[in-house]
C-alpha cells in the first residue's frame, strides 16, 4: 500500500495503514490479509583490527611522515559510496604509525 499524498510506502500498525513519511493514515480493510515476516538474523564475522593474525600487504617505497621508515603494511577500505575510490591505509613496520591515502 503507498501514500496517495507523498507516494511512500504505508506500513500496518493498529489496524491502520501509516505513512512515516507524511503521517497519513487510512483503515485497513478488514478482507485483506497482510502478512509480516521477520527477517532472518545472519551470521557476521567481526574482524578485530588489533589482531595480530590479520593478513596485510607489505610494501616498500612509501615514506613514514613520523619517523621516515621506507616500508609498511598498507590495506585498502571502502570508506565512501562504491562509486568512489577506495582508501589505503599504511601502517609502518618501524614505528607502528597509521596514516591514510585517499
Amino acid at each position: 500500500m503507498f501514500c496517495p499524498k507523498c507516494r511512500s510506502l504505508m506500513y500496518p500498525k493498529n489496524g491502520k495503514y501509516i505513512c512515516k513519511k507524511c503521517g497519513f493514515e487510512k483503515n485497513m480493510d478488514t478482507r485483506s490479509n497482510i502478512i509480516l515476516t521477520e527477517r532472518r538474523k545472519k551470521k557476521v564475522t567481526v574482524i578485530d583490527s588489533k589482531d595480530k593474525t590479520e593478513v596485510r600487504s607489505k610494501t616498500k617505497g612509501i615514506t613514514c611522515p613520523k619517523c621516515g621508515n621506507n616500508e609498511a603494511y598498507w590495506e585498502l577500505r571502502q570508506m565512501r559510496a562504491c562509486d568512489e575510490p577506495e582508501s589505503r591505509f599504511y601502517t609502518c613496520t618501524k614505528c607502528g604509525h597509521r596514516w591514510r591515502e585517499d
